[in-house]
């Protein structure tokens, strides 16, 4: 099984520059060692099964929460049997088109 995931952890009464907090949540997601990419609104991670990427956004959550009393999360998965991979493959199909 193969479950990618994105997803935004969001510091809420922390001002509008929440960076340093957001870098918390993704140095959670790099320490995993599961495949990420984090761009300009979510990180996106990927992994074999659901417990294995949900402990990892769970920490993530946990990290913000830690520095601020209030998280919003945003999350959106695809859960597909078959291998890993993804992160990089359904992006490589579209540049495909695009040529």
């Amino acid at each position: 099984m193969s479950v990618l995931v994105a997803f935004s952890v969001t510091p809420i009464g922390a001002g509008e520059d929440v960076g340093e907090f957001v870098a918390e949540a993704v140095r959670v997601v790099r320490a995993s060692g599961l495949p990420n990419r984090t761009d300009a609104m979510f990180t996106m991670i990927e992994g074999e099964d659901w417990n294995q990427v949900m402990d990892v956004i769970k920490g993530a959550v946990a990290a913000v929460e830690a520095r601020c009393g209030r998280v919003s999360l945003v999350l959106k998965a695809d859960i597909r049997e078959g291998g890993g991979g993804r992160l990089d493959a359904k992006v490589a199909t579209v540049e495909r088109y695009l040529m």
